[in-house]
């Protein structure tokens, strides 16, 4: 990397095959890493919790140990706290796909490029950003320390710690340059138990910071709370209403053209907000290609994400009320054999 002036903390967070041994080894042939082997799993806030106490930096960028960082990511994150003022907490990055072969890792990539960049552009508007990408994220020590760092008894921790920085007036940006190229899940079974602990995360959010309605200064997280509890609140409507169907329809060609005109809705109005997208974010990376793979995404993403939600909801509420250590086991990782490295490179550093 090309960064003049950096450390590295690696965590092993209770792994049970060689990581531990592996990382200690190659301490000794790099001088910039340092390792921290946990020998117990308590879970990702807990490693990054420890990590930041034995940090010497001023500023911290953290990403999960399957992440490539781009080379000039750390520069276009580390700008935004050196020129945009004290009071930026975060800065958040832009995560892209690396494993592109199947079907579901291609409509991941149109999610990530296209969707979730999108989104976070548009609650920038509102004057807040939901989460910050955990795969790939810059910190001001200063500004973790001063929220008491991340919370060890939530499951997702970039979502928890986005909120308790915003509560306290950090700001946190979003840099499409700074890109991390990750991988993601390439089985049914694999993206569920995924989406359901980011469900569940955001669900622990819910639960944890309603008091923001009791204090007219948190106003702009206003909108995005009740965003998000709607969306909870739309996929239990919208299995009832389903459920509804099939008992009150009188022949099966009824339930076929109910749910084709309401699946023609949906992929038209994705597909309008996808081109808008893909124009924003083919700069950056070269997805264009992938577009036709985007048709599959809200046909088959919005069913199971309604599945998702209602089965992340008891596991809020649970944790929630149990407390301890969150802690998870990490989805399959899908196959890059495949995949070569001119599909992840990106289109522009400028």
């Amino acid at each position: 990397m090309s960064y003049p002036s950096f450390e590295i903390i690696a965590v092993n967070d209770g792994s049970q095959d060689e990581t531990g041994a592996i990382l200690v080894a190659l301490s000794q042939e790099y001088e910039r890493l340092r390792v921290i082997d946990c020998k117990e799993n308590k879970g990702k806030a807990n490693a990054l919790h420890i990590a930041a106490h034995a940090s010497t930096s001023e500023f911290l960028l953290c990403i999960d140990s399957d992440a490539l960082l781009d080379d000039a990511a750390p520069y276009f994150l580390i700008q935004h706290f050196l020129i945009k003022g004290e009071r930026v907490g975060a800065v958040t990055g832009n995560p892209r796909i690396r494993n592109r072969d199947t079907l579901l890792g291609k409509m991941q990539l149109v999610e990530y490029a296209s969707i979730i960049g999108s989104i976070k552009r548009a609650q920038k508007v509102f004057g807040k950003i939901m989460t910050v990408s955990g795969v790939i994220v810059a910190f001001r020590k200063k500004a973790l320390v001063s929220v008491g760092l991340w919370d060890c008894d939530m499951i997702i921790e970039d979502i928890a710690i986005s909120w308790k920085l915003q509560k306290k007036f950090w700001d946190i940006r979003y840099e499409p340059r700074a890109l991390c190229w990750m991988l993601v899940p390439e089985t049914l079974k694999g993206i569920f138990k995924q989406r359901v602990r980011w469900s569940q995360g955001g669900q622990e959010v819910l639960i944890r910071h309603w008091d923001i309605f009791t204090d007219w200064r948190q106003r702009r997280l206003w909108l995005i709370y009740i965003e998000q509890l709607l969306s909870v609140i739309w996929a239990f409507l919208w299995a009832l209403v389903t459920i509804e169907l099939f008992f009150s329809a009188t022949s099966l060609s009824e339930i076929i053209i109910w749910f084709s005109f309401h699946s023609f809705a949906l992929v038209f109005l994705s597909h309008i907000q996808l081109l808008l997208s893909l124009k924003n974010e083919s700069r950056y990376d070269n997805i264009s290609k992938y577009y036709l793979w985007a048709s599959w995404y809200p046909a088959i993403y919005w069913m199971i994400n309604t599945f998702v939600v209602i089965t992340a909801t008891p596991k809020a509420i649970y944790a929630q009320l149990k407390g301890g250590y969150a802690i998870w086991d990490s989805p399959d990782r899908g196959n890059i054999h495949h995949t070569s490295s001119s599909q992840i490179q990106p289109l522009s550093k400028n």
